[in-house]
């Protein structure tokens, strides 16, 4: 053997077929869904200039074998990075919408039991929030109930989710009692 060589001999890493099927599948659902991925999300994720310009190409096709051989091609610019900054972005756009939708829901509870329990509702609101415009509330929660027993369009109702709605964007509303 020749001296200084030695790291020539080793072996190198064995990866199956069926593990580099399933990472050039994910690769293409990758490449998929950045086509599929909105004009102002996409600006952020941090792409290769070739890589965007064949996205941006992959969008304008109209022909179905047109649009798979450019996923193909996106999909194969992809390979050759690290595709772990994209994947981090793409996390990141997902849990903004997870929080989004966590700060409806609560907002969305918070309403219905306010509607549902009234003065008491009311009253645990204040406790967690005083910080809260508790005349406002109050007025809006008579008027949804009124709107709703004569049968009127809930303007109030949505009036009160959106006073929730921002309240829970400057702080989390707590959890509604009763409710896990």
């Amino acid at each position: 053997m020749m001296k200084g060589k030695e790291n020539i001999f080793e072996e190198p890493e064995l990866v199956s077929k069926s593990q580099r099927r399933r990472d050039a599948l994910e690769i293409k659902s990758l490449a998929f869904e950045l086509i599929n991925l909105g004009q102002s999300k996409l600006g952020q994720v941090p792409l290769d200039e070739t890589v965007r310009s064949a996205i941006m190409e992959a969008r304008k096709m109209t022909s179905n074998g047109a649009r798979k051989r450019q996923l193909q091609y996106v999909a194969k610019l992809l390979r050759r990075d690290d595709p772990e900054p994209i994947l981090l972005a793409l996390e990141k756009f997902d849990s903004e919408a997870r929080e989004l939708t966590g700060r409806q829901h609560r907002a969305e509870a918070w309403r219905d039991f306010l509607l549902g329990e009234g003065d008491q509702a009311i009253g645990e609101l204040i406790r967690h929030r005083p910080d809260c415009d508790t005349q406002a509330i109050r007025q809006l929660v008579r008027n949804a109930n009124r709107e709703t027993a004569l049968n009127k369009p809930p303007a109030s109702a949505r009036n009160l989710f959106r006073i929730l709605r921002e309240m829970d964007q400057a702080e989390p509303l707590p959890p509604v009692p009763g409710n896990p």
